[in-house]
């Protein structure tokens, strides 16, 4: 459950404050142009209730990034208008907070809950990928990489041993593996002369992997039956797995610093709470009702 939790804190991290790790690049590196407005500023009132630039900015930060890219006067003149509707059918449905139905206050606290969460796990993962983090990471990555054993190989598909025999005794014989293929496998693979690239353990079905384990590059294999049929089977190479290069893995290891940075947080932050789950013998079905929030 903690890292589901951690998770989702991460997803909400791009949902709830999406422009403060950028705001804060931006601020450090340039220097803030006068200006003569700020979120305070009013750009409507919808029956004496204002709507600020700052209603308007956090509207533009939660937009998908497809949206975000739009030209800023399409943005602010949509988003503003969005925003004048938006108060006008939140007015006619509830006319200040305290009137505001159930379901709209657990919304408001479960926003709120979640805002807060998203700025936090923002701070607490802020300094996790420094590149000396990365590659400290990295490193410890390439000394425990364990090489696995690659195959490259090609095979032939049919419906019946015997086929399958009859098939490796031309080739046997001599006959070409991959126009062999062609002509008799059933399956996709033929077009290419059987070939089916690069594989490693896990991603062939079983018999199939224990043929070609047992294979010298360039031996075919005697009929192998798997579930789809008869295989004859041909290895043509076979190599071990190299560590990923730093710029491969860097996502990667960029995502597991930031997820222990911010799991290192919640488990500071669990030591210090008092936090209690009383046995209600609540079904997990309540979860579904919804009628309770009408």
């Amino acid at each position: 459950m903690r890292s589901i939790l951690a998770a989702g804190l991460m997803a909400g991290l791009a949902l709830s404050s999406p422009a403060l790790a950028q705001d804060a690049v931006q601020d450090a590196t340039q220097d803030t142009p006068a200006r003569d407005y700020d979120a305070s500023t009013v750009l409507a009132t919808v029956n004496g209730t204002a709507i600020t630039l700052g209603n308007v900015i956090a509207m533009r930060d939660r937009l998908p990034p497809q949206y975000q890219n739009l030209p800023d006067d399409v943005l602010l003149s949509g988003l503003l208008d969005q925003l004048v509707n938006q108060q006008l059918l939140a007015t006619a449905e509830s006319a200040s907070p305290e009137s505001d139905p159930l379901q709209v206050k657990l919304a408001v606290e479960n926003e709120r809950r979640t805002v807060l969460a998203g700025i936090a796990a923002t701070a607490a993962v802020a300094d996790a990928v420094e590149d000396a983090k990365v590659q400290a990471a990295y490193d410890k990555l390439v000394a425990d990489f364990e090489p696995q054993p690659e195959f490259n190989a090609a095979h032939i598909l049919v419906d019946s041993e015997d086929k399958a025999k009859a098939l490796k005794a031309e080739i046997d014989g001599g006959k070409d593996f991959a126009e062999v293929a062609k002509e008799n496998s059933s399956d996709g693979s033929a077009a290419s002369g059987g070939d089916l690239g690069w594989f490693g353990a896990g991603q062939m079905v079983p018999e199939f992997e224990t043929a070609v384990t047992a294979l010298e590059v360039g031996q075919v294999s005697d009929p192998v039956q798997s579930q789809f049929g008869w295989h004859v089977i041909k290895l043509n190479e076979k190599r071990e797995t190299t560590p990923p290069t730093l710029e491969q893995a860097r996502a990667q290891i960029e995502n597991q610093l930031r997820e222990a940075a911010l799991e290192a947080k919640l488990e500071e932050l669990r030591a210090g709470a008092t936090i209690d789950k009383p046995e209600t013998g609540l079904p997990a079905a309540a979860i579904r009702d919804s009628d309770l929030l009408n």
